[in-house]
């Protein structure tokens, strides 16, 4: 097993039909400078004109039959039917015109971690029957007014006449007075026929026919215990690994499976981020195939996860905490090739953001429209160092405040602060939106509450806060104009890169997807980077991680399968694994005038893992390092950000000199995860009167 040839890292998951890429779907949208994909109402209008009807719910007049019989619930519109078990709210079968699209186990919610649930009972019921649409649910938990169970749990699913959309949703409520309840991983999940899906499409980039279960059975076991090569079909010889699907959920709006010879599809729609955890730069898995023996087609909704940084979920024994997942959206599709399908279900994904909050859910902790407030305002951006500064994707949202966890957190890993942020919260709702090129913003559909206001941008180090925002039923908030002053230490001297939290601009930046980059490292940059400001170009001579050199085979395998219980076989930081050196990166820059006063290197990160820290020196003076980095985990799970974080050094210019001057940029490593990858590298100059 060589992984230092071109072919040990090959595995680009990218469409392999004939027809026409559906990268082209965007060719008339405008798109920033990065390529970035954000599906917005502008959008949304757009992609509606001329839609086919691939689901055939126009042809179906038929009222929705509800079937009941001891042990579980039928819904049947003559589309889609659905059958769900009674005890744990598992949906054991879902047909799409009389085809079964599930395998076994069905889908299922499931979370990992000390959940301390013990579920005193089960109980199912009846909350809609109509022609138009009927509504199941399945509570575990405390049913009947016990307190032994840490958390009581509402499984729903409805489906209405002439929709091939089933809604999936479920209400977590923990009592006070009942266990303390955290959880490091949460999702709902679905296993899919083999015999109908083996193609994966989770955006226009990321779209291919897949690996087979037998293929997947016969790969050889990479660096990862979910990566394996395949010794067999249409991908012999590349490298299969479920993190290459992970994405984020603000610019991916519809995700799934189809089928090349079957022609149906299904997909997962979420028509709103409130629910999912840590906003609109988190990233998760998103479709796979099962590591377990067999390679079942996966599909999942992680509304809660602990990859690239990780959410929380943390309740203790006096809280009273509700919380509403979905309603999500499943869609079926068919009679078309698996681009089509896709295309298709992007335009369902429009209708289901159109007509959030769902109309017909009647619960007291899920507000209707009417009950929901907006906020509105503008943003504008003052920099006193810099006056002509622009900005661009321009998020502004409400989160719950930062909080501390509590004592029943204990999945909080080495060197994040101990408050929790927008970045790491799933245990509350989140609201955002896109500002106009102007910063002008509304933010609809916000649940009454209290939160902070957060901004960000592309080309600003750092966000914009402002606390004590109060929204009440149905009110309509305008804040104004807010001044964004964001933190500057002095001018910019040069920057390496663009602000805009991912590491994407940079070598491989466009590929990051793709399994074992980092050990290319060694062949590309054999004297570690070298970039002279002015000279270099970012987007070849500084790679989208700094990893450790790696070489040789005697490396731990890793599982980074959430449902085995995290990272069991990883080398514990501080103890060296055989064949790897520390990185030094080197930053060389001409400075022709030397005025009195101090310089601020800014390294803003957009990934690290356990143990990993920077060291930064100047001319050969130590500024100092970074310590531990915050365990995001972004490089070997194949991502391009995680929780972002910065880390500034300051020194008096006097350390620098007439002509070059050097900064090098030193990676200390004992296992071969800990890369780190940079947003971008400011210096930045406060000079004295």
């Amino acid at each position: 097993m060589n992984f230092q040839g071109a072919a040990a890292v090959t595995s680009p998951p990218v469409s392999t039909s004939a027809t026409a890429s559906p990268a082209n779907l965007f060719a008339a949208v405008p798109t920033p400078v990065n390529q970035r994909f954000f599906f917005t109402a502008a959008l949304a209008g757009a992609l509606l004109a001329g839609r086919p009807d691939l689901s055939a719910a126009g042809n179906s007049t038929a009222p929705v039959q509800l079937i009941e019989d001891a042990g579980r619930y039928t819904l049947d519109n003559s589309l889609l039917r659905a059958e769900i078990e009674k005890r744990n709210g598992t949906l054991i079968s879902l047909k799409f015109h009389g085809h079964e699209l599930l395998a076994h186990g069905g889908g299922y919610w499931s979370s990992v971690g000390r959940t301390g649930n013990r579920p005193a009972g089960q109980a199912a019921g009846v909350r809609l029957n109509t022609p138009e649409r009927v509504e199941i649910s399945c509570r575990t938990g405390n049913v009947g007014g016990g307190t032994g169970a840490a958390l009581d749990v509402d499984y729903r699913y409805s489906l209405g006449r002439g929709e091939a959309v089933l809604y999936v949703s479920a209400v977590f409520h923990h009592a006070a007075g009942s266990p303390a309840y955290q959880t490091g991983e949460s999702r709902y999940a679905m296993k899919l026929n083999p015999g109908v899906f083996d193609f994966l499409a989770v955006d226009a980039d990321r779209q291919r026919v897949m690996p087979s279960g037998y293929d997947w059975d016969h790969g050889v076991q990479m660096n990862l215990k979910e990566a394996r090569r395949m010794t067999t079909g249409v991908h012999q010889g590349e490298v299969e690994h479920k993190y290459d699907y992970s994405a984020v959920f603000a610019e991916t709006p519809v995700y799934g499976w189809a089928g090349t010879k079957k022609q149906i599809g299904l997909w997962l729609i979420n028509p709103s981020i409130e629910y999912l955890g840590g906003g609109p730069t988190k990233a998760e898995l998103t479709g796979h195939l099962d590591v377990n023996p067999g390679g079942l087609p996966t599909l999942l909704n992680m509304w809660q996860g602990s990859h690239y940084g990780g959410t929380s979920v943390a309740v203790g024994p006096a809280e009273d905490w509700t919380k509403v997942v979905g309603p999500f959206a499943i869609y079926c599709n068919g009679g078309a090739a698996p681009e089509a399908l896709w295309r298709d279900a992007l335009l369902q994904a429009t209708n289901e953001i159109r007509r959030w909050p769902c109309a017909w859910v009647n619960d007291t902790n899920y507000p209707s429209a009417a009950q929901r407030g907006a906020i509105s305002g503008k943003i504008r951006l003052r920099d006193e160092f810099s006056p002509g500064a622009k900005m661009s994707n321009l998020w502004v949202g409400v989160a719950a405040p930062d909080y501390l966890p509590g004592r029943a957190n204990r999945m909080n890993r080495s060197a994040f602060p101990p408050q929790v942020d927008w970045q790491r919260d799933a245990k509350f709702y989140q609201f955002w939106t896109l500002a106009d090129p102007e910063g002008n913003f509304v933010i609809r559909n916000v649940r009454p509450g209290n939160y902070t206001l957060h901004a960000f941008a592309d080309g600003v180090i750092g966000e914009f806060a402002r606390t004590n925002i109060t929204v009440g039923e149905a009110e309509q908030k305008p804040l104004g104009t807010l001044f964004w002053q964001p933190p500057r230490f002095g001018r910019t001297l040069w920057e390496i890169g663009v602000p805009d939290r991912t590491a994407r601009e940079f070598r491989h930046g466009d590929h990051f997807w793709q399994w074992g980059l980092y050990y290319q490292y060694p062949q590309e940059f054999p004297n570690d980077v070298n970039f002279t400001v002015g000279r270099s170009d970012w987007r070849r001579d500084w790679n989208y991680a700094q990893p450790p050199r790696i070489s040789g085979l005697n490396h731990p395998v890793i599982s980074e399968d959430e449902e085995a219980g995290g990272n069991n076989a990883e080398a514990a930081p501080g103890v060296r694994s055989g064949g790897l050196k520390d990185s030094t990166w080197t930053i060389r820059f001409e400075q022709t005038n030397l005025p009195a006063g101090r310089a601020t290197l800014r390294l803003a990160f957009a990934g690290a893992r356990d143990g990993s820290r920077v060291a930064v020196t100047l001319n050969g003076h130590s500024a100092g390092d970074t310590g531990p980095l915050p365990a995001t985990g972004v490089m070997h799970r194949d991502g391009i950000r995680g929780w972002w974080f910065e880390r500034d050094f300051t020194f008096a210019t006097a350390w620098l000199q007439p002509g070059t001057n050097t900064i090098k940029l030193t990676s200390f490593a004992s296992n071969w995860t800990q890369g780190v990858m940079y947003d971008c590298v400011r210096l930045e100059l406060n000079a004295e009167p």
